[in-house]
């Protein structure tokens, strides 16, 4: 794709998660003339359901193998699994309720979920995993209703359609758009020698930034820390993550070797958001760990990608790095998108009394080295 068909797809995708977090049902333009209404899980109500019923009747809900799993509904042996609209054990005005709870795991003690479910066992088409990506997209619950709709249905004229290579192509859109939009010099408490680069996808979402500390040289590899923003951790202080201290540990750490780039992340809780990440700490207080937490969601354990990382550094001229991290797969995931990584350099600290568990998963269960 061309850098303006990268920003178109970005602007288009953006634009029709917007809509599903109002609420309100999006056209999915297939490749093959397809055309599926798609609505997301938890924003959906029970004004909306009825009136898009009324325009296909061969509605379903989208959900992923792992939080269908987690409401005991057989696997398929595939990534997404469709369950029928007419065969949802609820009455038509109580389907939207039981919908939305169907995709939220947070609920599943407040609301007992009701079985059994009849799930399609064929492979679902690949628009129903676009649909659930989608309202990832939109930093929502990895569940999305999916309407097939007849080619006579006259749809309204204010419905937003995006097409499916948009949305299949949206991560590495919205990766290969970032540009720098603004600098300045910002001394820090452990880093007065610092200058601030923000960087903005085509899309206009989230900002990305990046901290140079110091005058590190481009020709060599330059120490480098990956920082997912964590609106709990870095600026509340939150003791149930390590990421304040990372964060605060990694500017010094920088400083102190000569200098090197902070990368901070629009990332919220492993590329989650933070209103899914306090649903994953709800989870976590019912005796869930992290990572069962997030899959329990519908979610992976860790749904970011490093390639907007990788951009990044190589626009400030950077493509070596000693990578500041205990996490092997930023290792990997760095190399995989052009960087080369001449060291991991360690970057732990103590636990605490609210963070022992949250630690202990991650090593045992995501390979970090703590």
């Amino acid at each position: 794709m061309t850098e303006l068909s990268h920003a178109a797809a970005a602007i288009a995708v953006d634009r029709a998660g917007h809509e599903l977090r109002r609420g309100r049902p999006v056209l999915l333009a297939m490749n093959n003339a397809e055309r599926i209404l798609v609505l997301a899980a938890e924003t959906l109500t029970e004004a909306v359901l009825a009136d898009v019923t009324r325009l296909s009747g061969e509605g379903a809900l989208a959900l992923t193998a792992s939080r269908a799993a987690v409401l005991h509904i057989g696997p398929t042996g595939h990534d997404t699994i469709l369950l029928p609209l007419a065969d949802l054990p609820a009455s038509d005005n109580e389907k939207a309720a039981l919908i939305r709870d169907l995709a939220d795991a947070s609920r599943d003690l407040a609301a007992p979920l009701r079985g059994p479910f009849t799930r399609i066992k064929a492979a679902p088409p690949e628009s129903a995993r676009l649909a659930v990506k989608l309202a990832k997209t939109a930093y929502l619950l990895p569940a999305a209703m999916h309407l097939p709709l007849q080619h006579d249905v006259v749809l309204p004229a204010d419905l937003l359609a995006v097409s499916a290579e948009a949305v299949a192509t949206y991560d590495l859109a919205e990766a290969e758009t970032l540009v720098p939009v603004s600098q300045a010099r910002l001394p820090v408490a452990d880093a007065e020698n610092a200058r601030l680069y923000a960087f903005r996808p085509a899309d206009g979402r989230q900002e990305h930034f990046a901290l140079v500390i110091g005058d590190p040289d481009p020709t060599k590899p330059v120490l480098t820390r990956l920082h997912s923003e964590c609106f709990t951790g870095d600026l509340l202080g939150s003791l149930r993550c390590d990421c304040g201290e990372q964060l605060r540990g990694a500017i010094r750490t920088i400083d102190e070797a000569g200098g090197g780039v902070l990368l901070y992340l629009a990332q919220e809780g492993r590329g989650i958001g933070l209103v899914n990440k306090l649903r994953a700490y709800q989870l976590q207080d019912q005796g869930f760990d992290t990572v069962d937490a997030n899959q329990r969601l519908g979610f992976d354990a860790d749904e970011r990608w490093f390639l907007p990382a990788a951009r990044m550094l190589q626009r400030l001229g950077f493509g070596a790095v000693r990578l500041l991290t205990n996490n092997p797969e930023k290792v990997t995931g760095l190399e995989a998108c052009g960087i080369t990584v001449a060291e991991r350099v360690p970057h732990k600290f103590p636990s605490n009394a609210h963070n022992e568990a949250y630690l202990a998963a991650k090593r045992k269960r995501s390979g970090h080295y703590l």
